[in-house]
């Protein structure tokens, strides 16, 4: 998924704000249903962040192009481990295109029941969006 970042993505410095990146990897994970048609939740149940781990590596600016990378690394009954990483393809400064990863995260995405929020089997369509990646 590319991206640009815009000024309501930055802070006081002109870089992308810290929660930005996992906003972005967010969006991602959330693009995978959405090209299949549905969405990323059902009425009664839906995904949820267990635990994350993020990586800083480096900054984006204003103007810069963003590109957003997913992988599940382990598919479980009730759960699901992605690594995500986030690449600066365009320095808007420069106007020189570059391949720079700047951040990544390992994160653990749990199935729940909204009534009862608790641990529930991931429904057979998702399994197979989330086994395509």
């Amino acid at each position: 998924m590319r991206i640009r970042v815009y000024y309501e993505d930055t802070d006081c410095g002109g870089i992308i704000y810290h929660t930005n990146y996992i906003k972005y990897c967010e969006r991602d994970r959330s693009e995978r249903f959405f090209n299949a048609k549905i969405t990323p939740h059902q009425s009664t149940s839906g995904f949820v962040v267990r635990t994350l781990q993020a990586d800083f590596i480096g900054s984006a600016a204003l103007g810069d192009m963003l590109e957003v990378h997913s992988q599940v690394t382990k598919l479980k009954n009730v759960s699901v481990f992605l690594h995500q990483e986030i690449y600066k393809t365009l320095d808007h400064a420069s106007q020189q295109p570059c391949r720079l990863k700047i951040f990544q995260m390992e994160v653990k995405l749990g199935h729940i029941n909204f009534t009862t929020q608790s641990p529930c089997p991931i429904p057979m369509q998702f399994l197979e969006i989330l086994r395509k990646s």
